[in-house]
């Protein structure tokens, strides 16, 4: 196992650099980088990212002081720059560090990233990791509460569905999965704001935060109510998505092992059949329903939630990658995909040595990577 697991490792380096080198390629094709911004801000163009330029790549404002007088035959490569003084865009260049190669910049990000030196934000004044860890504990509530509340109630709920395969309680339960799972996460939002947050009919949550203002002045008790009542709206509405796949995929995944011979000769046995379900069928149905909780995890950690966070104002790390996305703030952009990536594919690895521990007979030493 500890050849498997270095191998699986030493794969994960070749993976990471692929995907880290598409994505950097990608990014220079793309119009409107940080230059773009900075440039639309001082000609008065400035969007929802330039608005806090002056934060922090400092005050190019006040930098642009007598610009105008520039050359007016300067002929530049990015967008509006006309009539803007050369040097100033040499100078806006140097400090985003596109005045080096494309080849070196992506070297130099490599070689930091190795170290998990991550840089400074373009738009921000901070520090990346700084900025990713103040976004992760509203991700981290949101990602776990999700992936316990989804797991918990779809397997024992898809066992039962198997069970009662094609009776009253299987074909509508079956009839409110789908119907849930047709509506997007997002509308789901927009409808428990209309009725429950104040929107048309009854004000009982709250529509920002994942805590209230005097939170800090509340006792144990009551912040542990305050916190669940701020989940409340936003994890219902995420649960619909995740609830609805792993039902079904339980659900099936049940179907196909009790239908197997080793199922027929437990019960000839003489065993019962709680036994031959928890005992026989469950280990081996849940290989496929396990296979699938890295990208149910990952996505409820981060993706998933990107407009539930939006719409509910909660200030996480799917909405960071959002607006980082919008503003060019390329340090975050790429330091969320790096940090993504390499989470996700150390998960996918503990996934598959779960494997292991629910079957046995699973043995990855003698399978050829």
């Amino acid at each position: 196992m500890g050849a498997y697991i270095l191998r699986r490792i030493l794969l994960m380096i070749p993976t990471l650099f692929g995907i880290m080198a598409i994505s950097f390629a990608v990014i220079q094709f793309a119009p409107g980088g940080p230059v773009e911004q900075v440039i639309a801000k001082i000609t008065g163009q400035g969007g929802s990212a330039t608005d806090r330029i002056s934060g922090g790549g400092g005050d190019f404002s006040n930098q642009n002081q007598g610009v105008e007088g520039g050359s007016g035959e300067f002929s530049s490569k990015y967008r509006g720059a006309q009539g803007l003084d050369p040097e100033f865009i040499a100078q806006l260049e140097k400090q985003f560090g596109f005045d080096k190669p494309p080849l070196e910049r992506f070297a130099n990000m490599l070689w930091n990233y190795l170290r998990f030196d991550f840089g400074n934000s373009y738009f921000r004044d901070i520090s990346v990791i700084d900025l990713i860890i103040s976004k992760m504990p509203v991700s981290i509530s949101l990602g776990l509460w999700i992936t316990f509340i989804s797991y918990g109630i779809s397997i024992p709920l898809g066992i039962r569905k198997a069970v009662k395969d094609g009776s009253a309680f299987d074909i509508w339960t079956s009839g409110v999965i789908i119907v849930g799972y047709a509506i997007p996460g997002f509308l789901f939002a927009i409808l428990l704001i209309v009725l429950f947050a104040g929107g048309s009919f009854w004000d009982l949550f709250p529509l920002k935060g994942l805590t209230s203002e005097n939170f800090d002045s509340l006792s144990w008790p009551e912040k542990i109510v305050d916190y669940f009542w701020h989940l409340t709206l936003p994890l219902t509405a995420m649960v619909l998505s995740a609830f609805a796949t792993t039902t079904l995929l339980t659900k099936n995944s049940f179907l196909d092992e009790i239908r197997k011979q080793y199922v027929m000769t437990a019960r000839a046995k003489g065993l019962t059949e709680r036994q031959v379900l928890y005992g026989h069928v469950f280990r081996n149905a849940m290989l496929i329903v396990i296979a699938g909780f890295p990208g149910a995890f990952i996505s409820a950690f981060f993706t998933g939630s990107l407009l539930i966070e939006n719409i509910f104002s909660l200030d996480g790390l799917g909405l960071l990658g959002f607006k980082s996305v919008l503003d060019r703030d390329y340090p975050v952009v790429f330091a969320n995909l790096y940090i993504l990536s390499l989470l996700g594919l150390f998960i996918t690895l503990i996934s598959d040595l779960t494997y292991t521990w629910i079957d046995p007979r699973i043995d990855f030493e003698r399978r050829d990577v």
